[in-house]
């Protein structure tokens, strides 16, 4: 059985890794419910898709698309067994530590059931950023993480409510195609000679993602 582990915001704290004033990374999970809903945009709208938790850098993070950050308790601990140190829920920003779901195999559009209420579809994955870089002060921390393919998901919410530790994960649907979490970012980061598959998902991509891959489709036909 699939499960969230916590739930995780973050509060506003200074950022010297990146330009932003203030980061949000640092999620500590919380003990009641949380409210979920979804944010709206990411210029304009209201950051994260979690009541109380805090996005800093605007312009590349948070909004619908972005609205819930998943990371694997399982992923978590294989982290601490390669890197020696203890990796409490929420270490690596994530909104959702589950337990019992292979987040990297989780396809684009697939939608999940989380508790009683609140129902969340998985869009795209996490792209490492210089804060994550800073934040983990690990050498060669982004091209360490991003070739381990594992980078966890980015889900939007279809319908709000409330999240808390112990709610039950149900994959209520999943797509026809084959596209992955693992591989669209595989495509995104060291291989985008796998961009134009992932067209496979076209109605599931975010827009930026779609885009990106008719332009790599466009260029390999040329």
């Amino acid at each position: 059985m699939a499960t969230v582990e916590s739930v995780n915001v973050g509060r506003p704290q200074a950022n010297p890794y990146k330009q932003t004033q203030a980061t949000g990374i640092a999620k500590q999970p919380q003990p009641g419910p949380v409210e979920v809903r979804a944010p709206g945009a990411k210029s304009g709208g209201l950051g994260s898709g979690l009541v109380g938790d805090y996005i800093g850098d605007r312009r590349h993070h948070g909004g619908d698309e972005q609205a819930v950050y998943a990371f694997a308790r399982e992923d978590l601990d294989r982290w601490e067994a390669r890197l020696g140190r203890t990796l409490p829920n929420g270490s690596f920003g994530e909104n959702l530590t589950t337990y019992g779901i292979d987040l990297a195999a989780s396809r684009l559009g697939e939608r999940w059931r989380v508790g009683k209420d609140v129902e969340l579809q998985v869009t795209c994955p996490r792209i490492p950023c210089a804060t994550f870089r800073g934040w983990m002060q690990e050498t060669g921390w982004l091209r360490t993480f991003t070739l381990d393919a594992r980078p966890g998901a980015y889900l939007s919410v279809l319908t709000p409510g409330r999240l808390r530790s112990g709610d039950v994960v149900e994959v209520v649907h999943v797509p026809d195609h084959g596209v992955t979490i693992s591989q669209s970012f595989r495509a995104l980061t060291v291989e985008p000679a796998l961009l134009p598959g992932l067209l496979a998902a076209d109605e599931c991509l975010p827009d930026d993602l779609r885009q990106l891959a008719r332009k790599a489709s466009a260029r390999s036909k040329s």
